[in-house]
């Protein structure tokens, strides 16, 4: 039997093999997508697809879907596909603001080629997810320009940083909702819609999308100071390394606790030195800051749980429940 995309998240096992099919059929769409009449274009776009990664994304998608009467029919397959296109698209576009070096284990578009290459692959992605979206319809098209204004706006405000005056952790949290929940939202919206669920279910999907993907990202930043790059993909301390603000590293900054100068003075800005950087994730990974962004992403998962709590008893909820359950418990 075909594994489950749920891995051991799994509830049922006729329900995991109907979802573990339909991811197939994702995957096997798109890599269809990615494929250009182009060769190279072909090579660069399937860079990212073939390095694997959670495809949380239209999982969430296909989950939703079963809250209507069409589950996993054609168009909540192409709205996967889309959610997932756009996603790979972003990491293109974020290896290259970010001068990133590893992605998924292997070296990023940016590094194996170069930023252009890497940025006009991005931009390729969106296009075929844009070509996919008008077969269907005018709201899902709307529904995509809407996500994707947040997902620019996140960025630029993560770029820019916050205003005088404003708390950097409530700043953060709101470009986490912006850069990483907007997209996991319509994930779910769009899984519900082309299932055919009621307006009052796909608003709490795309509620819950919201919420579980900011505490995804959350326990993703954490799991990033505290794994190494087997269990993560990438380097560890990444973001400490270049100098993007995490939670961690903002409530670190913030503490008035004794003996912080030494890692307050790394946290100003990039790290660039081997030992340098080796020393600030020792020190933040003692540091009581690391505890409260873990009670943070716990915070947002519970919040996810509870907005659930309308829809009907089933594998699909079952699921969505578990998902809740394994952010708090990645975080470590």
């Amino acid at each position: 039997m075909t594994e489950s995309p749920l891995g051991e998240l799994a509830v049922d096992p006729a329900f995991d093999s109907r979802l573990a099919s339909a991811m197939e059929d994702v995957e096997r769409y798109l890599r269809g997508t990615v494929v250009s009449d182009y060769p190279f274009v072909t090579e660069t776009s399937r860079h990212l697809v073939d390095a694997g990664g959670k495809r949380f994304r239209p999982l969430l998608t296909l989950l939703a879907s079963h809250f209507g009467p069409r589950p996993a029919n054609d168009d909540v397959i192409k709205a996967a596909v889309v959610v997932e296109l756009t996603h790979l698209a972003t990491l293109y576009h974020d290896d290259v603001m970010d001068e990133a070096q590893l992605r998924r284990g292997a070296p990023s578009a940016n590094a194996r080629w170069d930023n252009s290459i890497a940025i006009l692959t991005g931009d390729f992605l969106f296009a075929r997810a844009s070509d996919i979206l008008a077969d269907l319809g005018p709201e899902a098209v709307r529904i995509q320009a809407q996500t994707f204004e947040r997902l620019c706006t996140g960025q630029i405000r993560e770029a820019v940083g916050p205003d005088d005056g404003i708390d950097p952790v409530k700043h953060h949290l709101q470009v986490l909702s912006d850069k990483t929940g907007s997209l996991i939202a319509t994930a779910g919206r769009f899984g519900a819609m082309m299932g055919g669920a009621e307006t009052s279910t796909i608003d709490t999907l795309s509620r819950f999308g919201e919420a579980i993907g900011v505490a995804f990202q959350l326990a993703d930043d954490i799991v990033d100071i505290t794994s190494d790059a087997e269990q993560s993909g990438k380097l560890p301390g990444t973001d400490l390394r270049e100098g993007v603000p995490t939670l961690a590293t903002l409530i670190a900054q913030s503490s008035d606790q004794s003996g912080d100068d030494e890692l307050v003075a790394f946290l100003s800005g990039p790290i660039p030195d081997d030992a340098d950087h080796a020393q600030a994730l020792r020190l933040l990974r003692a540091h009581p800051a690391l505890e409260d962004a873990r009670d943070e992403a716990r915070r947002w998962a519970g919040d996810a749980r509870r907005i659930l709590e309308p829809l009907p008893v089933g594998d699909a909820k079952l699921a969505l429940e578990a998902l809740c359950d394994y952010v708090v418990n990645r975080t470590g």
